[in-house]
């Protein structure tokens, strides 16, 4: 599949009005874009205050609201139905691209084999960044953490604030699949880890591929730099992985955790034990121990899900959509 000159429509889904700023900053990353999206198109999720604010805001792009499934799950899916572009992207609300961000992946994608690409995505912290917060954990909030690859590489999904896929993978295997991903601030995750897994499953050729030197900058608020969201989220990762698993098997879902935890993770405990042995730092300790504790709460987490019953939430079947053929079609019936 070639890269046209209808190449991408690019979706920013909102759903908290007290984040408007940072949404507002978005969009203007993407219209500052040096190789400019087809199309913006700007999903509400079940506000409708905000709605009626993005729409007066915004004439020139498309805003529309959610009409599928509350959540960010239903919010992308509902922008990918009203997409027109041969790629869609995704940037999160709260975050900004820099000006190269569409131009590196469409030049990525002129390699057919690659299904979708991501970037890479730094922390913007509101205040600080806590002297215990382990690089390898930066998953918690959103972002690219210590065991990525450091240069253009293959991997099973890209991080969800930062990404496009083609349009024929949704075509095929359908959109993200409701009941694991985030509703609100509720801190569940992974639904494009599951899509993707889906997409390798039926194009086992395919690829994702990563950008590290391209990047977006994601705004992390204060009340995520703290130990209970910390925990509470690595629970919930643990959740949601326990859930891919039962969906499209343990191997595929697990597949990139099995060196993050032989490897990164041993590693950064050693990291920060030497580096408080040295005298560098004594929170290099506090850090080694968040480390271990992150981990424990993840398996936890893993564990329950497991052998909890799959919640009524998460969707056996997933959104289907049409081809631009079939579209023609319904739109001439």
């Amino acid at each position: 599949m070639t890269v046209s000159a209808k190449s991408f429509s690019v979706i920013i889904c909102a759903y908290a009005s007290e984040r408007w700023s940072l949404l507002t900053e978005a969009v203007a990353s993407v219209q500052a874009q040096t190789y400019a999206a087809y199309e913006i198109i700007v999903v509400i999720d079940h506000n409708p205050a905000l709605l009626r604010q993005a729409q007066e805001k915004w004439t020139d792009i498309r805003v529309i609201a959610n009409n599928q499934s509350r959540g960010l799950s239903g919010a992308r899916n509902s922008g990918v139905a009203a997409a027109s572009g041969d790629v869609v992207a995704f940037l999160d609300d709260d975050a900004m691209a820099e000006v190269n961000w569409l131009a590196s992946m469409h030049d990525a994608l002129l390699d057919s084999q690659i299904l979708g690409v991501g970037t890479a995505v730094r922390p913007a912290w509101e205040v600080r960044e806590p002297a215990w917060f382990p690089v390898e954990f930066q998953w918690v909030v959103g972002c690219t953490y210590r065991g990525m690859p450091q240069v253009n590489a293959p991997i099973r999904n890209p991080v969800g604030a930062s990404m496009c896929i083609r349009r024929m993978v949704f075509q095929a295997v359908g959109g993200f699949r409701n009941g694991i991903g985030r509703i609100g601030t509720l801190p569940i995750g992974c639904e494009e880890t599951e899509l993707c897994i889906r997409a390798r499953q039926h194009w086992p050729e395919g690829q994702f591929l990563y950008l590290p030197q391209t990047s977006v900058s994601h705004y992390v608020p204060q009340k995520r730099a703290t130990w209970r969201y910390f925990f509470k989220r690595c629970y919930a990762e643990g959740i949601s992985k326990a859930a891919i698993s039962r969906l499209v098997g343990t191997q595929d879902a697990l597949s990139s955790e099995s060196a993050y935890t032989i490897k990164t993770l041993p590693a950064g405990v050693l990291r920060n034990l030497g580096l408080a042995l040295l005298k560098v730092s004594a929170m290099r300790l506090v850090c080694a121990a968040a480390i271990i504790m992150g981990f424990g709460m993840t398996v936890i987490g893993y564990l329950i899900g497991k052998y909890a019953p799959l919640s009524s939430g998460v969707d056996q079947d997933v959104p289907s959509f049409p081809s631009g053929e079939q579209r023609q079609q319904e739109v001439s019936l």
